[in-house]
């Protein structure tokens, strides 16, 4: 035997002895992992919290991931479709439930555009053309995982797990589904679930809003389009700055808050609601644009002059009634008469939500509607901001507020004062 041979026999040999040692360790590692927690839950009083499983289950997925002790499987999506926002929920929903059968979700496609009935049309874009995915995995690193389909080394054991639809399937036999699949299915024999069925993700859900947070807040915009959005909000605050400067004095070197008004008015908006409000038996779902004009008039903790940012549909834009009417000292404006609808125009559908959502996120005052998704994930995030700096809105009179990030609804106006009212 020569000496190539001998050093060909010496690899296998380390190969193979480096295998048996790993699965040794793993098995090890386990038993001990197991061990303490049999230990911890028979010792005395002392009860295993949620909050406790979930760390648990972190560490144990980051277990099997990152040191290779077992294989990893992942769980996969189909394209997700509609909005910006619903597909933020549709991204939201495929974390949890890649969480819950203990995966890790392998990164969806978005969609650029709205064509969503006509599948053809769809135009797909990566997620990390959008959001940054390290840093997804960096914020979220023991909750949930993501991975890229080159991460994916074998898709002969694919299992597709279709979600049912329909009215009589509810939310508690979504659940259901679930659970059974993980006790009683044959998904653990696997490599790959594929979530089937027509956007799954755009189903029931069960998972409580602070889940939903955790996710939404790893959502960090790639540095493109984040850039896009800092021009908007800039021009914007140029304009305070400019509208509260005194003649003579030049701009002041203060920064000039803003309000943004998510004003929906348009048609399709008014018609849906109107059906909701019959169907409900809930009234003022929808305001029209005197309501939401003389309710924004009502909110006191401002300094006038102030810029009214106008987040409205394009098919509003020449529409020049939105612009008059306001209560003096609210200079309203929209992307057209600031000049940054350019920006604007050059990006698909996707995109401009993208940038849309931004420029109305960063706004000093919020006004929403609160049956509207793209108004109630703004005001989720700030909810958020404002928890993370431990700013709680616990306080006896709204009009003597002084908190970051306020957010106010027009729409189901409180009481006799017919809005608007805070949103604590």
């Amino acid at each position: 035997m020569d000496l190539s041979s001998n050093c060909e026999l010496s690899r296998l040999f380390a190969c193979n002895l480096t295998s048996i040692t790993c699965k040794c360790l793993a098995l090890v590692t386990i038993a001990l992992f197991f061990r303490a927690i049999l230990y911890h839950l028979s010792s005395g009083d002392v009860v295993l919290e949620w909050d406790d499983l979930d760390m648990i289950l972190g560490r144990f997925m980051l277990l099997q991931s990152d040191e290779g002790f077992h294989r990893v499987k992942f769980l996969e999506v189909r394209q997700l479709v509609w909005g910006l926002n619903n597909q933020k929920i549709a991204f939201a929903r495929a974390c949890l439930t890649a969480r819950i059968v203990n995966r890790t979700l392998l990164m969806p496609s978005l969609s650029a555009s709205l064509f969503y009935k006509e599948t053809d049309s769809l135009q797909p874009v990566s997620f990390n053309n959008v959001f940054r995915f390290e840093r997804f995995n960096s914020l979220r690193e023991g909750f949930i995982r993501l991975a890229h389909y080159s991460d994916l080394k074998n898709r002969t054991r694919v299992y597709n797990l279709r979600r049912g639809s329909g009215r009589k399937w509810t939310v508690e036999r979504d659940l259901e589904q679930l659970k059974q699949s993980i006790i009683n299915g044959p998904i653990e024999m696997h490599d790959v679930i594929l979530m089937a069925g027509k956007n799954p993700f755009l189903w029931h859900d069960h998972w409580p809003v602070k889940d939903y947070a955790r996710v939404f807040e790893c959502l960090v915009l790639v540095d493109e389009i984040s850039k896009e959005a800092d021009k908007v909000v800039s021009k914007i605050r140029r304009i305070g700055r400019q509208l509260r400067s005194e003649p003579g004095e030049g701009s002041s070197l203060q920064l000039a808050p803003y309000v943004t008004v998510h004003m929906r008015v348009e048609i399709d908006w008014m018609i849906r609601c109107n059906k909701l409000e019959q169907r409900s038996g809930v009234c003022q779902i929808s305001s029209s644009k005197q309501e939401i004009m003389e309710r924004r008039g009502k909110i006191i903790n401002f300094e006038a002059p102030i810029v009214v940012d106008l987040a409205v549909a394009d098919n509003l834009l020449n529409d020049s009634s939105i612009l008059s009417g306001w209560n003096k000292g609210l200079v309203p404006y929209e992307k057209k008469n600031l000049g940054v609808d350019g920006i604007y125009k050059k990006h698909p559908c996707l995109i401009q939500s993208a940038i849309g959502y931004e420029e109305c996120s960063k706004a000093d005052i919020l006004v929403s509607n609160n049956f509207s998704t793209f108004s109630s994930l703004i005001v989720l995030e700030r909810t958020q901001k404002m928890k993370r700096l431990g700013i709680t809105s616990s306080y006896e009179n709204e009009n003597e507020i002084n908190i970051q990030w306020p957010c106010y609804a027009y729409s189901m106006a409180a009481g006799e004062t017919n809005g608007p009212f805070l949103i604590k």
